[in-house]
């Protein structure tokens, strides 16, 4: 019997839960079926995609049922692009949804005393749209026309925005715009199949507080025809980008950033504000991308942390330095680290900027360095971390074992890295809670802060 499911074959289902990206699971014939589109609490109809040994893949042919939190998405584009998966979620549902994939994460890995955590509600947006800061728009000739915009899922075809739900407006005006003078000049555009061509990526970010515009361009070479004429174009005709930057990354590579980045006008950085402090962000450096959430997870980041007067604090993972000069005031001495050379420079000058003169930012991994700071006999009192996507490295947690700081804050961007982790740290810390918040309406994408008390 199991081998008449094949891609194209359609069953009723009933759909029990979300998976952690947002798919619909439910069981057809006992084995566990990922069904896009689809909502808990729904029947529908699945269509079969791909047939693996012990599980399936499916879209949604139709629902059947539906449930009460499902809602007419608001992204034309739903569905043929990434980064809206949830839209046809309703909001007060979609933060459910994310406090339950800390709980999903949890319960896989099983970290001392995890049925017991105090898993808080997620702290919502209130503007859950409109809200990203950055584009990284992959740049191709489209029927005799530049366009920028997003890969299809699980393909490289290119799918053009000119608006986009998640997106700020003006981030989406001087994509628009550049393709233009891209066009008009007729710079020559990447082709991944020929590897011909020049411009490969659009990175546009903008400032909430300033309104100031950064623009990059990802080239395939160092060269880049019509420059001069293109600067000046952008300088008539974009008046709020204020700085301009090529950044080098020839081949064909999955990685989007090359290793140089080089000034073409304007200035080297625009100028966000976060809870009161001004912070210069260089092109490569790490920035949240929601600015009105980042407030609220470094306010409840900062709450969690409790610091005591005087407390030496190691900021680890910095980027440019945000959380630790947020928190230096509170502190006695701040040491950060950051893997970008860039970042590193841009938190040293936000320290300045701020006239924050305790807080020092050094180039290395934390792993590497945070072991080096205790052998030299630095003992710190609280460490706060905010890793990327992969989590913390085993001789770092080793080393945070070691040292036992009283005031220990996690921020994670990524529950099931959390979670293993929790799995080392609860041999030496118990978990307070954990307040999940959400930077990333209508995507399964979840941020939680997650507050310790040593053992």
């Amino acid at each position: 019997m199991e081998n008449t499911v094949q891609v194209g074959t359609r069953f009723p289902l009933t759909i029990k839960r979300l998976d952690i990206n947002g798919r619909g699971i439910g069981y057809y014939k006992r084995k566990i079926t990922f069904v896009t589109g689809a909502l808990p609490g729904e029947i529908v109809v699945a269509e079969v995609t791909a047939v693996h040994d012990r599980y399936l893949e499916a879209t949604l042919h139709r629902v059947k049922k539906a449930s009460p939190d499902r809602v007419k998405p608001a992204e034309p584009l739903y569905g043929s692009v990434g980064g809206v998966e949830l839209n046809h979620l309703a909001y007060p549902a979609q933060l459910q949804f994310k406090r339950d994939v800390v709980a999903q994460s949890l319960a896989k890995f099983k970290p001392a005393g995890w049925q017991h955590y105090d898993l808080r509600p997620t702290i919502g947006a209130a503007a859950p749209t409109h809200y990203r800061n950055k584009a990284q728009f992959p740049v191709r000739v489209i029927d005799g026309h530049v366009r920028a915009g997003l890969y299809a899922p699980h393909s490289h075809r290119l799918v053009p925005l000119t608006t986009f739900l998640t997106q700020r407006p003006l981030t989406m005006q001087v994509i628009q715009v550049l393709c233009q003078l891209l066009e008009d000049l007729a710079v020559p555009i990447y082709d991944e199949h020929a590897h011909a061509g020049i411009v490969k990526t659009l990175v546009v970010r903008e400032s909430a507080a300033t309104g100031e515009v950064q623009v990059t361009f990802v080239t395939n070479s160092a060269k880049l025809p019509h420059k001069t004429q293109l600067l000046a174009a952008i300088a008539a005709k974009l008046p709020a980008v204020v700085s301009v930057s090529q950044n080098i990354n020839p081949g064909d590579t999955p990685l989007i950033w090359g290793p140089e980045t080089q000034l073409l006008a304007g200035q080297p950085y625009i100028t966000e504000k976060l809870l009161g402090r001004a912070f210069q962000v260089s092109p490569q450096a790490f920035l949240q991308l929601n600015p009105a959430q980042t407030e609220v997870l470094y306010t409840q980041a900062l709450k969690a942390l409790a610091l005591k007067p005087g407390a030496k604090l190691v900021d680890a993972y910095a980027g440019i330095g945000t959380i630790g000069i947020s928190l230096a005031e509170a502190a006695g001495e701040v040491r950060g680290m950051e893997i970008i050379a860039a970042a590193v420079a841009d938190a040293n000058r936000n320290a300045a900027l701020n006239h924050v003169t305790n807080a020092h930012y050094t180039v290395g991994t934390a792993e590497a360095l945070f072991p080096q700071w205790l052998r030299e006999g630095f003992a710190p009192d609280a460490v706060i971390v905010d890793p990327p996507r992969a989590g913390l490295e085993r001789p770092f947690i080793d080393a945070l074992l070691k040292a036992q700081p009283k005031q220990f804050v996690y921020i994670s961007c990524n529950p099931s890295t959390l979670a293993r982790d929790l799995v080392l740290l609860t041999r030496r810390y118990q978990v307070d809670y954990i307040q999940s918040v959400d930077m990333f309406p209508q995507t399964a994408r979840c941020e939680a802060i997650v507050k310790f008390t040593r053992k």
